[in-house]
Formats: C-alpha cells, sequence, structure tokens
C-alpha cells in the first residue's frame, strides 16, 4: 500500500508538473498565435500598400526616361551654345558688370562728342567764298581729327583696364 501510495504521490507530482508545463506551453502558444495573427495583419497591410508603390515606382522609372532624354537633350545644347560662344570669341572675362561699364563709357563719350558733330553740321552750309570755306574745312578737319584721336585713345585705355 505504501508503494503504491508513493508512486500515487509521484503521478501526481508528475501530472501537476506536466499540467503547469502545458499551461506554460498553452500560454506561449496563444501569444505565438496572437503574434502571428499580428504579424499576418501587418503583412497583408504591407502588401495592400505595395501595390500603389509599384504603380509609384513604374512612374518613376517613366519620369526617369524622360528625365534622362532630356538631360541628353540639355547637353547637347549646351556643348552648341558652348562651341558657338567659342567660335564668337566669348571669353569669361566679358560679363555683363563690363559690358554695362562700358556702355556708360560709351554714353559719356557721345555726350562729349555731340557738341562736336553738331558744329560740324553747321559747316554744311558754308558760305559760297571759297577762301573762307577752305579755311573753315580745313579747320573743322583739324578738330574732327583731334576728336576722333581722343576717341580712340579713351576707347583704348577702356579696353586696356577691361583687361
Amino acid at each position: 500500500m505504501g508503494d503504491i501510495s508513493l508512486r500515487k504521490t509521484g503521478v501526481d507530482e508528475k501530472r501537476a508538473k506536466v499540467h503547469k508545463e502545458s499551461k506554460t506551453l498553452l500560454e506561449y502558444t496563444r501569444k505565438a498565435i496572437a503574434r502571428l495573427t499580428y504579424l499576418k495583419r501587418t503583412l497583408a497591410q504591407l502588401e495592400d500598400d505595395v501595390a500603389p508603390c509599384d504603380a509609384q515606382m513604374e512612374n518613376w522609372k517613366t519620369n526617369l526616361g524622360v528625365m534622362a532624354s532630356k538631360e541628353r537633350q540639355y547637353m547637347q545644347q549646351y556643348n552648341n551654345y558652348r562651341a558657338l560662344l567659342n567660335r564668337v570669341g566669348y571669353t569669361p572675362e566679358i560679363n555683363h558688370g563690363v559690358l554695362v561699364e562700358m556702355a556708360e563709357h560709351r554714353k559719356d563719350l557721345e555726350k562729349k562728342t555731340k557738341p562736336i558733330l553738331d558744329t560740324l553740321r553747321s559747316y554744311q552750309d558754308l558760305p559760297p567764298d571759297k577762301a573762307l570755306a577752305a579755311l573753315a574745312i580745313e579747320d573743322k578737319k583739324m578738330q574732327y581729327a583731334a576728336a576722333e584721336k581722343y576717341l580712340e585713345d579713351v576707347l583704348q585705355s577702356a579696353l586696356a583696364t577691361s583687361d
């Protein structure tokens, strides 16, 4: 009887131990099933999100092809313009500031030479006296030559300072 009683106690302990392990395994299984369900829902959401992303990716690939062709076109235009600038003798020293400065200088020169040109135009109505006309013509030729030399000197100095 004692032997049976000991056996029964051992079996009860084993049963309690197995029951406890079974509960633990059941709890782990429930948690795993809950986690699996969560992961399945997440996977379904991600798969649902993939379709629009694939469409967007195809759209981007198409746009990328268009952009690549535009880049080639723009690079070709750039090279054509660069070759054109080289043919006409463009140098980087010619810039907006230099051109504005030269235009202002030209306006100043025009202001200075305008009275001289107006005076020269007035001599178109020279008197009929040949000697006076010849004298006036010589005088105006000298003034004109002096103005021309002055203009040439100023332009040369302007070009020298812009270099």
